[in-house]
Parts: C-alpha cells; structure tokens; sequence
C-alpha cells in the first residue's frame, strides 16, 4: 500500500469515527432532554405531594380536640424537607405574606433578585446572565420554566406572555433580597 492511500484511509476511518461519536453524543442528548423532562415533572408531583401533606398537617393542628385515625400521625410526621441540603430536588413554596426570597433554593432566589431589582419586566434571556449563566438556548429555557414556577406559586408576575414582573407584595424588592 502506499503512503497516500494509507492517509487517505486513516483520514475515512477518523471521519467515520467522527460521525458515530456524533450520532452517540445527539442520542445522549436526546435521553437527557427526555429525562429532564420527566425529572421536573416527578419533582413537580414530589412538591405537590409534599405540600398536601403539610397543609393537612397545619389543618389538623388547628383542629380542636379532634381525634382523626391515620391523621394525627401526619401531623407529627418527620418533614419530607429539612434544613439539610437536599441534593436533585428544588421545592419552592407558595408565597405567603411575610416570606422573604431566603426561603427559595438559590437559583430560584437568585431569579427573584434580578426581577426584583430590575425598573420593569424582564424576560428569561436578561435574567440568564445575570444569575452567572452562558446565555445558551438550554438555560434561556430552563429559566423560563423556572419563572413559570415562580409565577404559579406567586413569587413573580407575568402580565404580558414571557415579560415576568416581581408583584410587591406590600414590600420594597430591599425585603426581598437575601444580600
């Protein structure tokens, strides 16, 4: 064989190569999109999930004297969420008057605190590099699911589709930053 054809081969044979390593990395993209996926939706079940059980818990609390089989366990029942550090699974809870923006995991705080702290309504792509992240389409939508959040449990407001506001529960965006 001469040496021409033998580059000529290494060259195809690195090209094929090339191209497999490409098929395999798209396909794992696509199982880590599909997992994503269903990793926020179980977290979304496990949150609900969890503050069912806390409001039922602050429901028999209140009730007076009243002995409920099965309930009074719950009530007393260990927290699902503690103070320690829970890795894979980021619960925010509903707003309710008086709660600061220290209650909610990090970058969930962090997306409060621009929003805040901007004059008007600021859309997922102002907020990605703000909280320290590429402004990659990934994380433009993975902040935008965020801000859903937010809004749904009302930490934030969307009046105009994709333009998210902080609502000023009665307090300055000052009460709201953790810093």
């Amino acid at each position: 064989m001469e040496e021409g054809a033998w580059m000529v081969s290494l060259v195809e044979e690195l090209e094929a190569r090339e191209v497999a390593a490409r098929a395999r990395v798209e396909e794992l993209r696509e199982r880590i999109a599909e997992l994503t996926v269903r990793l926020e939706a179980e977290r979304e079940a496990w949150s609900r999930l969890v503050i069912a059980r806390e409001t039922v818990a602050e429901v028999v609390a209140d009730l007076p004297d009243v002995e409920l089989p099965g309930v009074a366990s719950v009530a007393r029942a260990e927290p699902l969420i503690s103070d320690a550090r829970v890795i894979g699974a980021m619960t925010v809870p509903h707003w309710r008057q008086g709660m600061t923006a220290e209650v909610l995991p990090g970058v969930y705080r962090d997306i409060v605190e621009v929003v805040a702290d901007a004059p008007g309504p600021v859309q997922a792509k102002q907020i990605v590099p703000r909280i320290g992240l590429p402004v990659q389409t990934g994380k433009i939508e993975g902040t935008r699911g965020k801000l859903k959040r937010l809004v749904q449990r009302g930490w934030l407001t969307e009046q105009v589709p994709g333009q998210f506001a902080f609502p000023h529960h009665g307090a300055g965006p000052g009460s709201v930053n953790s810093r």
